[in-house]
């Protein structure tokens, strides 16, 4: 269940003082510390697929299928470092996948002690029934406790993703008819659910209402088919799908966040692995802010849980009666 970010009474808080201190530590040679260890499960989401994310920095992390991915986990590597930290990373990914076909044929890479565990399941929750938090719910329940079995500490938190503007705008689709915000707010309902009915679960990052948020601050623009205005950016691929380099980094910022417990904004301007994608200064401190932003809005305390559950138990329901009409 959640536990929260960037508030110092949370978990996260407390975690991130810890690695702080045994840096400090480190650089006084007092004793032996071990970094920190984070494993990303997912699919072409985090592996930030149709932009350069995707190929960023492979040596820098693990890929236990050995595809030579760098994506999000590099990413969120490039920001530990310049922030200090020291996070041993690790991922296990493959392409259009969900939480079920990790648990069911990763275990041999994956059920180690983890110290943390971030993971998501398929974009639109169930590739056979979109909307449907069903799977999502089992999955994520299965591979939290089998984290916890190995290592009772472990940090496991869940990845909510973003509206697809190719399961929107065209006919037909799924959220077609609902607005280019839809989608993520019902995706993140899902992951409330799974989030709430785990006590081996401890957050849902908020990466699809960072999205959200870009969008109606008019950063990024809400429609790519009808193309991009002047001065805003695209936070998805060509394929108006996948995230481009834009929307790779603001994901990899509100994980970089709530996993860490640091302000984003603490990265500045000239955070390098912008300038490696061809993100200007500007650009990637308005992101910083907009992933701040969402963390502190996403914070909700540990008693809300119980409301939590039946407001977005109620919120599913609706949607999906609403599409069988």
């Amino acid at each position: 269940m959640r536990n929260g970010s960037l508030f110092p009474s949370s978990r996260l808080w407390r975690r991130a003082a810890q690695a702080a201190l045994a840096l400090s530590l480190g650089a006084a040679g007092v004793g032996a510390w071990a970094a920190p260890s984070i494993l990303f499960i997912g699919n072409s989401f985090t592996y930030g697929q149709g932009s350069a994310v995707q190929t960023y920095q492979p040596n820098t992390v693990t890929d236990l299928n050995g595809g030579g991915i760098g994506g999000i986990p590099a990413l969120f590597k490039a920001f530990t470092q310049q922030a200090g930290l020291s996070y041993n990373v690790s991922l296990e990914t493959v392409g259009g996948s969900g939480l079920d076909l990790h648990y069911n044929t990763k275990q041999a890479l994956i059920n180690k002690p983890w110290d943390n565990v971030v993971m998501h399941t398929f974009s639109t929750l169930d590739a056979a029934a979109p909307g449907d938090p069903t799977k999502l719910l089992q999955y994520s329940s299965l591979l939290a406790d089998m984290f916890v079995a190995q290592n009772a500490d472990v940090n496991v938190q869940l990845m909510a993703t973003w509206s697809r503007a190719d399961q929107t705008y065209p006919a037909g689709r799924p959220w077609y008819g609902e607005s280019i915000y839809q989608m993520a707010l019902d995706v993140y309902a899902g992951y409330a659910l799974a989030d709430a009915a785990s006590d081996n679960i401890h957050g849902v990052i908020p990466v699809g209402l960072a999205w959200n948020m870009a969008m109606a601050q008019g950063f990024a623009d809400p429609n790519p088919y009808d193309g991009i205005a002047p001065g805003l950016v695209n936070l998805w691929a060509s394929d108006s799908y996948h995230a481009s380099q834009y929307g790779s980094y603001l994901e990899a910022l509100v994980v970089f966040g709530q996993v860490t417990g640091l302000d984003p904004r603490s990265l500045g301007s000239s955070e390098t692995a912008a300038a490696a994608l061809g993100i200007t200064g500007a650009q990637a401190r308005r992101m910083q802010e907009l992933a701040y932003q969402q963390l502190a809005l996403s914070e909700v305390p540990e008693p809300a849980s119980a409301l939590l559950v039946l407001s977005g138990g109620l919120a599913m329901l609706w949607v999906r009666r609403r599409r069988q009409r």
